[in-house]
């Protein structure tokens, strides 16, 4: 039984008690509940699905909200030494800095100093700006002029840990690797820890596969792939008058088309002129009124789209969720793509997503690099992440909440996406710090 399913039944709610326990923080009380619960026999099966994937979610968020109030100072401090308490309450009061209750008591996001670092007051008021590429900008100017830019890129990535305390142990560990796709071809396994298995190139979730013992890792696995990045011109698109369908449905527990949404939609789409309007204004409004911050692990998170919406904040996956809910509700066939993101210097994990304009097939949407060139003023960069992408990515995810190969039927560190990988040593899966995981660029050409 795959574990990770019951993350669908999070759109069923849990009974109003649980939840004001769990909101409040108080994670003891809201599991004794669940226990109760869990014993009776009144629970439909959804209902019960639900309550134990809130379980697994109070169970993850002291691991993402490990700092006090105190200790949350004291880091600005390393970097403003004169960082004042009423400073950082301002901060929380203006929903800059994510936060939770756990046992009652405030516990805020360890990553939080890393996304007030993207902004230029806090840069001003001393923090060290986070290091921008200037890649970028140069290979959209290239994509432009040339109509296309590629590159051929060759990675190693490695999970799982290098002094294992018990050698002998059972180990499953999964890596993502490049799948083929409308951008990427020419994917060549260079060198793989024997006993490698490799999922179809088409798999939704495409990785590589080990089952041996921890001794045997860590595990490795060295790739190259090709990646074209064509270029559009958004502003001249004639679409056929009668678009497809698929991909327009909704997709529990984060592609909701809530109330909320709904209405956004019906506000943003009105009076545009077909689907390339639409989805334009949609691109627009997430881009331009949603802000760049870390998240937690997604397994800590609820009603991904609706929430964004409603709170102004998000990473790239919970932008791209949102722009893909409103193109659904829209009647705009959207879906998911991730994997990393790669220059010559290294890689990083990154989601954006996909729309389907016919008859040019299907086009994309980077709302996180969209809304980043907004907060920098850079109208021009914003504009290309409605339609077209860059060369430098690798695309190992197709699908949002599917299954790895062979299914990986443990609690998932990331029950949603794959960009790190999975790893389960004598039936644990391994979590947080326990899971460790390198990636390394090791030729980047560009063509």
């Amino acid at each position: 039984m795959d574990r990770n399913a019951v993350f669908a039944d999070l759109a069923a709610g849990v009974p109003a008690d649980v939840q004001r326990l769990y909101t409040a923080g108080y994670f003891f009380a809201a599991n004794a509940r669940i226990d109760q619960l869990l014993a009776g026999d009144r629970l439909p099966r959804t209902g019960r699905g639900a309550l134990l994937a809130l379980r697994q979610i109070m169970h993850r968020i002291p691991y993402n909200y490990t700092l006090d109030r105190d200790a949350a100072i004291a880091l600005v401090r390393q970097e403003i030494p004169d960082f004042a308490p009423e400073e950082f309450d301002a901060l929380v009061e203006a929903d800059r800095v994510d936060w939770r209750y756990i046992e009652g008591k405030p516990y805020y996001l360890d990553r939080f100093l890393e996304a007030l670092r993207l902004y230029p007051d806090m840069i001003a008021r001393g923090l060290t700006p986070d290091p921008a590429s200037g890649v970028r900008g140069k290979v959209i100017a290239a994509m432009k002029e040339q109509g296309h830019l590629d590159a051929t890129i060759t990675l190693r990535a490695t999970i799982g840990p290098e002094h294992p305390a018990d050698p002998e142990a059972e180990m499953l560990a999964w890596l993502p690797i490049p799948a083929a796709c409308e951008q990427q071809s020419g994917i060549e396994i260079l060198d793989a820890t024997p006993g490698a298995e490799f999922a179809h190139s088409d798999a939704e979730q495409r990785t590589v596969f080990w089952h041996g013992k921890a001794g045997d890792g860590p595990f490795s696995v060295t790739y190259r792939y090709h990646i074209r990045a064509e270029y559009l011109d958004m502003d001249h698109l004639t679409p056929d008058a009668v678009q497809p369908t698929f991909c327009t449905e909704e997709q529990a527990p984060h592609i909701l088309f809530t109330p909320w949404l709904r209405s956004l939609c019906a506000e943003l789409t009105e009076g545009c002129d077909g689907p390339v309007e639409k989805a334009r204004a949609i691109y627009d409004y997430v881009t331009t009124h949603t802000n760049y911050r870390y998240q937690p692990a997604y397994a800590c998170l609820e009603s991904i789209a609706d929430n964004c919406a409603k709170s102004g904040w998000g990473d790239c996956g919970v932008m791209a969720l949102l722009f893909i809910t409103l193109c659904r509700i829209a009647g705009i066939p959207a879906r998911w793509q991730s994997g990393l993101y790669v220059t010559p210097q290294g890689a990083s994990s990154h989601d954006w997503a996909q729309f389907y304009i016919a008859p040019y097939g299907w086009l994309w949407a980077d709302c996180s690099f969209g809304s980043g060139a907004h907060r920098r003023g850079d109208e021009e960069r914003r504009r290309h992440y409605f339609g077209n992408l860059d060369p430098l990515r690798m695309v190992a995810n197709r699908e949002f909440y599917a299954q790895l190969t062979p299914p990986d039927e443990f609690w998932r560190n990331d029950p949603y996406d794959n960009q790190v990988g999975e790893a389960v040593v004598n039936g644990q899966p391994l979590q947080g710090d326990d899971l460790h995981y390198l990636r390394e660029v090791l030729s980047f050409e560009m063509e």
